[in-house]
């Protein structure tokens, strides 16, 4: 394969990959309304020239005011094309995958085509990735190439380019106005006089921007105002000098915090610590640590993706300063790194998402999904549907859907603990009574225990006008009137 085209060749494997994962989950039922039904829905309304109005979220629920991420709507044309879900997922799986080719091209030309080899490895298997990968659609996916871009452009010192790469994180999420500013903070420190100005401007561009998306125009596009995940943030120890002072002990306890934080670095073995870039996911595992959010703290889901290629530029910086040095045993260390690195990547796959490949689950349907498939058949495009929420992106493409048994009660997330839920008033429900498989996540009811879910079931027949049309397997289909 000649040199140039390495980078797009791995690209073009790790695509494969993901995007194997991704379709798979979809097709035996394990993707969810929270949180693919809901990008759909919000893609859709792109694509339809509307307003993200998104009902899974609540009745008239704008999604930009839950995250700031306008970017979404580049995905439009290509929802208009294939109205799919599965669209958003092989979109996720190219932008993943695509953000291997600048750091295998800079791994090539500073340490050789072999350790460019390791470094795609390091970073398409690496589990945050994985887990983002193979755990439904998030916006954060825009984020990961464009990141990328600008870590290599830092590291052959273009201050330009890397601002234009990373300026447009500002759209994708609220948060990576932050990480913005941790790039112009690493050209303020690295480039010297020339840059410094340029990297101050960036760095308050970036803090000032995500201030705005959340004390601003969030609120503005929030049905109740405020913002959304306010909730999440500590309310800290009555004052900013005792909240600081805390801090350090915070971002380490409960011990999954610590435990998390070694594992963002292990897929460099640890190396990229050695790097400045390194600095650069600071803002991200800061406001995770210090999330009340536990799903924040631990290695599920989508939050560490943006994570990955910041370490493993941090690597390619680390072994780059090392060859340079122009140590006798410098080519032997840059070898047994990564052959550390691979090492460890190997032995932590098994762990994470990207491992289901190996799985006969994987490639086998259920008669449990043919039921699904069966039934859902029978709603008519167009219909207003509540559904259990692994079924809700199956209808997302077609219908208009919320979830069922209601969440969110009046569009606030986390209220499971009303006495009595608002009744439903969709045309049709599908509720399925069987605990999904959803490996490697827990296996179980959302966003209400079994219990609350079937009494809720009975109350639309016996209360609110619902007649039983279909029941197959666990699920039963219901419709209005």
């Amino acid at each position: 394969m000649p040199a140039a085209l390495l980078p797009w060749g791995w690209a073009a494997v790790l695509f494969a990959l993901y995007a194997t994962v991704a379709v798979r989950r979809h097709l035996l039922l394990r993707t969810t309304g929270y949180d693919l039904g809901i990008f759909e829905q919000a893609v859709r309304a792109y694509a339809e020239l509307r307003a993200p109005v998104v009902p899974l979220r609540g009745e008239g629920f704008n999604l930009l005011g839950d995250h700031f991420h306008p970017l979404l709507a580049a995905l439009a044309p290509f929802y208009r094309l294939w109205p799919s879900p599965l669209c958003l997922l092989v979109a996720q799986s190219a932008l993943l995958a695509v953000a291997v080719v600048p750091l295998a091209r800079w791994a090539a030309r500073a340490l050789g085509r072999r350790p460019a080899h390791a470094v795609a490895v390091a970073y398409g298997l690496s589990w945050g990735i994985a887990s983002a990968a193979a755990f439904d659609f998030h916006e954060v996916a825009l984020a990961v190439p464009l990141l990328a871009c600008s870590l290599e452009a830092l590291a052959h010192r273009r201050w330009r380019a890397a601002v234009a790469w990373a300026a447009p994180l500002l759209l994708v999420k609220e948060d990576l106005g932050l990480t913005l500013a941790a790039v112009g903070g690493y050209i303020a420190l690295k480039g010297g006089s020339g840059a410094r100005r340029l990297g101050l401007v960036t760095a308050a561009a970036g803090a000032v921007g995500s201030f705005v998306e959340i004390k601003l125009l969030m609120p503005a596009f929030h049905p109740h105002g405020g913002y959304a995940h306010g909730g999440n943030l500590s309310e800290g120890y009555g004052s900013l000098l005792s909240t600081l002072a805390h801090a350090p002990l915070d971002a380490l306890r409960p011990d999954v915090k610590a435990m998390t934080l070694v594992l963002v670095f292990a897929p460099s073995a640890l190396l990229a610590l050695r790097s400045p870039l390194s600095l650069i996911a600071v803002p991200t595992l800061a406001w995770r640590m210090m999330s009340d959010n536990g799903f924040h703290w631990g290695t599920a889901f989508h939050y560490s993706a943006v994570l990955m290629p910041v370490v493993v530029a941090g690597l390619i910086d680390a072994l780059t300063v090392w060859r340079r040095t122009g140590h006798p045993l410098a080519s032997r260390h840059v070898r047994a790194s990564l052959a550390t690195v691979l090492a460890v990547t190997l032995v932590m796959l098994p762990s994470f998402p990207l491992a289901q490949l190996a799985q006969r689950a994987t490639w086998r349907g259920t008669p449990h999904v043919g039921a699904a498939r069966a039934l859902l058949a029978r709603i008519p495009d167009g219909a207003t549907v509540a559904a259990s929420n692994r079924l809700v992106p199956q209808l997302t493409s077609r219908c208009t859907v919320v979830v069922f048994p209601t969440f969110p009660v009046e569009g606030k997330l986390y209220q499971y603990d009303n006495k009595r839920l608002p009744p439903p008033t969709a045309q049709w429900i599908v509720h399925d009574r069987r605990a999904p498989e959803a490996w490697p996540y827990k296996t179980g009811h959302w966003p209400y225990p079994i219990e609350r879910q079937e009494a809720e079931l009975a109350a639309a027949q016996e209360r609110h006008g619902y007649r039983k049309v279909a029941e197959r397997d666990g699920i039963t289909l219901l419709r209005r009137g």
